[in-house]
């Protein structure tokens, strides 16, 4: 960032009297500048034992596949986010049910928030403008190899996880799965 949001004018870094790190301040008008996690906010669509993925139709991750999901908007709760991302990537009308897991992400500024969803019916989009293939998989069939972000590769794991241990993913007091995904250091 080099110009204030508010006037314009030219912005440096320091840290501001009582915080303890570095922001992005306006030199003329004293702005300070927050820069915050971004939210992806998706869904783990099921019908009947089945989960709806979508193959990617843009970059990052362009034709891998990957569970409907993207960046929250202003004004829309993360549930309202998961079911118009799924929507807009799938096709699909979901009922969002519980909030299944939390992934944070800091190396990337991103937060996931991955919520159990029941389609409405069997119908989606064979393709949409965000993805060039959307397909219904059941456990044995789901592209392991193929899938986009280590993000989406937990929330399944974990989602398998959970329904070979007998929970039942559609109740409304699911605890999610709080995970924090770091780079691996050698």
């Amino acid at each position: 960032m080099k110009f204030c949001t508010l006037c314009g004018n030219a912005v440096h870094i320091a840290i501001p009297t009582d915080d303890n790190r570095e922001r992005h301040i306006c030199k003329a008008c004293g702005e300070i500048h927050y820069h915050n996690p971004k939210n992806v906010v998706g869904t783990i669509p099921l019908w009947e034992n089945k989960i709806l993925l979508c193959r990617r139709a843009i970059e990052p991750r362009k034709n891998y596949w990957t569970l409907p999901a993207g960046f929250l908007e202003l004004h829309e709760t993360s549930a309202e986010g998961a079911v118009r991302e799924t929507l807009e990537e799938t096709g699909a009308i979901v009922d969002v049910g519980a909030l299944f897991t939390i992934l944070n992400v800091p190396h990337i500024g991103q937060i996931h928030w991955f919520y159990i969803a029941q389609m409405t019916s069997a119908k989606f989009s064979p393709f949409t403008s965000e993805s060039t293939e959307v397909a219904l998989f059941d456990e044995a069939d789901i592209p392991w190899d193929e899938i986009a972000f280590l993000t989406v590769k937990t929330a399944l794991k974990n989602f398998f996880a959970d329904r070979h241990a007998g929970k039942d993913l559609l109740q409304p007091g699911l605890i999610p799965h709080l995970t924090d995904l770091r780079p691996v250091t050698s």
